[in-house]
C-alpha cells in the first residue's frame, strides 16, 4: 500500500497511563506502546506537525481525572517543543475543542490517528474527522482496546471489538494502515 501523507498530521489519542491501572478490563496489544512511540519518533524525525490528545473525564472515580494519577501520559507520549497538547472530555477529539481549528490553520488535510481506545475515543475521533471532510488514515497496530461486556453475562475479546470497529472503519470513514506502511511512507 502506498500512502500519502502530505499536509498530515499525527494524533495520538489518550495514550495515557490510566489505562493501566486495574479497574479496566484486559486489553489485546501489547505491541501498542512500541508502534505509538516509532511512529513518534519517524513524525519528529520528518518534521511533521503532532496533535496530541488527552482525555480529561469528568466522570466520578475514572482513572482519567485530571486529578488522578492515570490522567498522565504513558512514558515516552508527552508533548516535545512546540506539539499541543489537546484535552477533552467527551469521546471525539473535535467536540469542545479547538483541534478542527488548529488543524485548518496549520493547513492539514490528512489525519494519521492511533491510540486507545480503538472502540471509544479513536473511532469517534476518525468517524467525526472524516465527517469534517478530512482525510483518515488509521494505524491499526497502534491502537488498543479492552474486553467488553456484552450485557448479556458475557465478554467481547478485546482483539475482537478491535477487528469489528476497524472494519467498519475501514469500509466508509478510513484507510487502515500498519505501522510499517506509515513509516514506510515517511521514507
Amino acid at each position: 500500500m502506498t500512502l500519502d501523507l502530505n499536509a498530515a498530521a499525527l494524533i495520538p489519542i489518550d495514550m495515557q497511563k490510566g489505562f493501566d491501572f486495574p479497574a479496566w478490563p484486559p486489553r489485546w496489544n501489547s505491541s501498542v506502546d512500541r508502534h505509538g512511540h516509532a511512529l513518534l519518533d519517524a513524525w519528529r524525525r520528518a518534521g511533521l506537525p503532532i496533535f496530541h490528545i488527552r482525555h480529561d473525564s469528568v466522570e466520578p472515580g475514572s482513572t482519567l481525572r485530571p486529578d488522578h494519577p492515570g490522567n498522565a501520559l504513558r512514558d515516552g507520549f508527552l508533548p516535545i517543543g512546540d506539539e499541543p497538547l489537546i484535552s477533552k472530555s467527551v469521546n471525539a477529539a473535535f467536540i469542545g475543542t479547538d483541534l478542527d481549528l488548529r488543524l485548518r490553520r496549520a493547513g492539514i488535510s490528512t489525519l494519521v490517528l492511533f491510540g486507545i481506545s480503538t472502540d471509544m475515543c479513536v473511532s469517534t475521533s476518525t468517524r467525526v474527522g472524516a465527517n469534517l471532510g478530512y482525510r483518515v488514515i488509521l494505524v491499526e497496530d497502534a491502537c488498543d482496546c479492552f474486553d467488553l461486556p456484552d450485557g448479556r453475562g458475557g465478554n467481547i475479546p478485546a482483539r475482537t471489538v478491535h477487528d469489528i470497529h476497524v472494519a467498519t472503519l475501514r469500509y466508509e470513514f478510513a484507510t487502515i494502515a500498519t505501522t510499517a506502511e506509515v513509516l514506510a511512507a515517511l521514507g
